[in-house]
């Protein structure tokens, strides 16, 4: 995750762009059939990167939203989330960028307290937040655009931060078991792709080694930080972070890779088979 955030709607484009003519400038034509059959073209985003609304229709603080309002020096232009890209209300806008580019698949993150406004299923869940995500499925389908859906891109609700330090505690395995299952339950008959963690060695390191990214965490010789301790807890949430991962992938194995359907009065069985599982690294 970058630390600038952009205001401008078009940017994610613009720089695809400028990629797509650096290509073309080093070659003298370059198109699809230069690709191997099969390949995906696609674009991506992280959710506090890019929806904006940060405080509307129910959505629940992130520890990005409390980071960057902390420590708005850590930011180098100072920037917040809080409207970012505004791709929460412009998606549709967006979404027919990509289809006039050409882009064969998107991928987003979803906001885990925009969906769960205190990071667990007994805080309550919030419609609107499930809403926007099954109306942003539906828009890339309807334009034959594959979601390719990651579960967590480093906004931790600030609630299960509160509670009992996030990815520092071992209860966060349960609620990340919990986050996924319903992810999967809401938007898994539109998903067949997903992605559990992004990154997850920078949000360990820069989150609690250098305190240079939410939670911003370290020990005082390393940097200015209110808490944290450098030679440790990297480790111990990267450690909670595969725990994290196995379980979800246990879980969407044994209960959603294959399922039962009724057509006609009989049953049948498929597997899901393009759905995949990862760690972006």
């Amino acid at each position: 995750m970058e630390l600038i955030l952009h205001k401008n709607g078009l940017t994610f484009f613009f720089y695809l762009l400028v990629l797509l003519l650096y290509c073309f400038a080093c070659t003298e034509g370059l198109d699809r059939r230069d690709f191997p059959a099969g390949f995906v073209f696609g674009a991506g985003s992280s959710a506090y990167q890019y929806e904006g609304a940060a405080y509307q229709d129910g959505k629940g603080p992130s520890i990005w939203d409390t980071f960057t309002w902390m420590h708005p020096d850590k930011i180098i232009d100072h920037s917040t989330g809080d409207v970012a890209e505004d791709f929460y209300y412009r998606f549709k806008e967006d979404v027919a960028l990509m289809k006039e580019v050409g882009l064969d698949s998107f991928r987003f993150s979803i906001s885990w307290s925009r969906v769960l406004p205190k990071g667990k299923l007994s805080g309550g869940i919030n419609p609107e937040g499930v809403r926007y995500y099954n109306e942003l499925i539906d828009e890339l389908l309807c334009n034959d655009i594959k979601p390719f859906v990651t579960l967590f891109h480093w906004d931790l609700p600030q609630a299960l931060e509160d509670e009992y330090g996030g990815f520092l505690s071992t209860k966060i395995v349960n609620e990340y078991h919990d986050y996924a299952d319903f992810c999967f339950k809401q938007f898994g008959d539109r998903v067949k792709y997903w992605a559990t963690f992004n990154e997850p060695n920078t949000f360990s390191s820069e989150g609690y080694a250098t305190g240079n990214t939410a939670p911003g965490r370290c020990s005082t010789y390393e940097g200015n930080c209110a808490a944290g301790n450098s030679a440790t807890e990297p480790y111990v949430v990267a450690h909670n972070i595969l725990l994290s991962h196995a379980t979800a992938v246990k879980l969407y194995r044994e209960k959603y890779q294959v399922y039962v359907y009724t057509k006609h009065f009989i049953n049948y069985v498929r597997k899901a088979s393009s759905s995949i599982f990862g760690i972006f690294v």
